[in-house]
């Protein structure tokens, strides 16, 4: 297995409760993750419980300021991580707090202000800076956040470090106004990161391109699609290029019109067969 460069530790924890009930107990979800010893999963249970006290309280925060109801389900997400080089360095980190989606508060990429949308998030945002809440949270990436992901990394090595290239092809949609959409896709591939990219006559378009999130494909691996709209008949003009750790170089990927024969070479052939049937068919009468 080779390296894989610098890496990611992304950690979710999703609260969706009736704000009366909950319960957790940390499992494995992975076979290499199996290899930690039993006070880890006692450990990661009553951390994870700690947690949901704290974001019990932020939950109902979000639901009173956006007037919704207390009873019932409502839906929390704090997602965090941090990068680290190949040398154990840290990179950088991240965290967000969203509640439905739309609601969130997300910690600057100076690990020391915030950036808050939506009513619940603005409330939030003046109780954390109040309690110092941004410094706690780049102690914890840049410290044990680091540390578990080296860790990780040991244990899962001959799966996290391993690359599966993407899969690629390009797609023709014709568009109701007559031009045409190019869409890039790459598929199957592992790890998360790739870079996709479409120029014309060499030249980037990287304004003009449509780029949505990498996507899980629910298998291990990942895909995304980067497309273009392009003037009719232009096409061959263009080309999408692909650069993923597990390709031995990057591909450069354009669209292939299908190979059809042309409509005259059809007429041309519907004419000589029927004046071949016409000939045997005569000289079939003539013998008779």
């Amino acid at each position: 297995m080779r390296n894989t460069g610098p890496c990611t530790l992304l950690l979710l924890l999703m609260v969706a409760l009736d704000l009366n009930h909950y319960c957790a107990g940390m499992q494995p979800r992975a076979a290499w993750i199996e290899l930690e010893p039993p006070e880890y999963w006692e450990k990661e249970t009553s951390r994870v419980l700690e947690l949901s006290q704290v974001e019990r309280q932020v939950l109902r925060l979000m639901v009173k300021k956006n007037g919704h109801k207390m009873d019932g389900y409502h839906t929390l997400q704090e997602v965090y991580g941090c990068n680290v080089a190949n040398d154990g360095s840290f990179l950088g980190g991240h965290y967000r707090l969203t509640y439905y989606g739309y609601d969130y508060l997300t910690l600057n990429e100076d690990l020391s202000s915030w950036t808050a949308e939506g009513k619940g998030a603005q409330h939030a945002k003046s109780r954390w800076e109040d309690a110092g809440e941004a410094k706690r949270r780049k102690t914890y990436l840049q410290g044990e956040c680091v540390q578990r992901l080296l860790r990780y990394l040991d244990l899962g090595k001959e799966t996290l470090l391993c690359s599966d290239a993407p899969q690629t092809h390009v797609t023709h949609h014709v568009r109701p106004e007559g031009n045409v959409t190019l869409r890039c896709w790459a598929l199957g591939f592992y790890p998360a990161d790739i870079t996709m990219t479409w120029k014309r006559d060499g030249n980037n378009l990287t304004q003009d391109m449509e780029l949505p999130d990498t996507r899980p494909a629910g298998d291990g691996t990942f895909q995304k699609w980067a497309a273009v709209v392009v003037p009719s008949g232009e096409e061959l003009r263009y080309t999408c290029h692909v650069h993923h750790e597990g390709l031995p170089e990057p591909l450069t990927l354009k669209w292939e019109p299908p190979h059809t024969i042309p409509i005259i070479a059809i007429l041309i052939g519907l004419v000589l067969g029927t004046l071949v049937v016409g000939t045997v068919v005569i000289f079939l009468v003539w013998r008779k």
